[in-house]
């Protein structure tokens, strides 16, 4: 029985791994999230919020990684940040990087 549980759980790991690496687009899709205060594309307008766009990758992922941990906490980022998994703000945060 636990061998069938396992290996139900590493076909399913298997599977979103494969969905993730195969849109393209799935990150942009993930970070539209954070257009309602960022936002278009991380292109924040005014001077309150943090621009995103063109971010250097390591900044972005260690400040999103301290709200993940609860150590840094603004408003509402400490609670958006835990509902992605590290892969899928790796995705958000690969994707930031690329704008400009």
């Amino acid at each position: 029985m636990r061998v069938a549980a396992w290996v139900v759980t590493f076909s399913a790991c298997l599977t979103v791994g494969q969905a993730l690496a195969a849109d393209p687009n799935l990150g942009r899709n993930l970070a539209a999230t954070c257009a309602n205060c960022h936002g278009t594309d991380g292109k924040v307008v005014g001077q309150e919020l943090v621009r995103l766009a063109g971010m250097p990758a390591n900044q972005m992922r260690g400040k999103l990684s301290e709200f993940k941990e609860g150590t840094r906490q603004v408003t509402i980022m400490h609670q958006i940040v835990k509902g992605f998994t590290d892969e899928q703000l790796q995705l958000i945060v690969d994707y930031f990087a690329r704008q400009r």
